[in-house]
């Protein structure tokens, strides 16, 4: 004879063991676009701490509390979901971008705004710059089958160049300025100081992740940056 009593204890004991690998995924694969999410944000998260060899597709599932199966069923292989990583990191910088206006603001006032949003923005999403040293040491590899980032970048920098041109019209800035040459200037500044933090604070004995060094080194990256465009 079955004891009720001690078979609704295993049942409970068994939910509260089991509950979270096996329920879990099933209400999220009810969602299809909350389930894209949680896929994108965990393999973001894994490929930024791992890079793409270390990645782990198993590791990304667990992340996102889901199955493989809903992860190629998504995104296709390890080589799609990373390709998607990509594209929503620059995405998310780009989209951010916009809300500068920079096409109706003062060009001055848009490069000053531009350059403090970028380092800014490098300072919030560390996993950008860890994405950025991953694709590189791929040569690009994967950045280049994707047309949705090239097509931002192009935008981009059209917006920039605009800006330029107002500040050139309006004696501020310097003619026939490369935008191009400009946007390698604020990211390597503020890139090369974030990546090396640990190494340049040993050498010279100095907290560069201290909050007050941060602030100076942002306005340090307007001034060389203003310095270098200015008529």
């Amino acid at each position: 004879m079955v004891n009720r009593a001690t078979q609704g204890t295993e049942k409970s004991a068994k939910a509260g063991a089991y509950g979270d690998e096996e329920t879990r995924p099933q209400r999220v694969s009810r969602n299809p676009q909350r389930t894209h999410a949680m896929i994108l944000d965990a393999a973001t998260e894994e490929f930024a701490a791992h890079g793409f060899g270390g990645a782990r597709v198993d590791a990304i599932a667990a992340r996102a509390q889901t199955n493989k199966r809903m992860l190629y069923h998504y995104f296709g292989d390890k080589e799609g979901l990373y390709v998607a990583v990509l594209e929503a990191t620059y995405a998310a910088i780009r989209s951010a971008e916009k809300n500068l206006d920079l096409t109706h603001r003062n060009p001055e006032e848009g490069m000053r705004e531009l350059a403090l949003f970028t380092w800014h923005h490098f300072l919030d999403h560390p996993e950008f710059l860890s994405l950025l040293v991953t694709e590189n040491l791929h040569e690009a590899r994967y950045l280049k089958r994707s047309d949705k980032i090239l097509a931002m970048h192009s935008h981009f920098i059209g917006e920039l160049a605009d800006v330029l041109r107002r500040g050139e019209a309006a004696g501020i800035f310097r003619p026939a300025i490369d935008p191009v040459s400009v946007y390698l200037t604020i990211a390597a500044l503020g890139f090369f100081y974030l990546s090396n933090r640990h190494t340049l604070s040993t050498i010279f004995a100095r907290r560069l992740t201290a909050p007050a060094e941060l602030k100076a080194w942002g306005e340090h990256i307007v001034s060389v940056t203003l310095a270098s465009i200015r008529a």
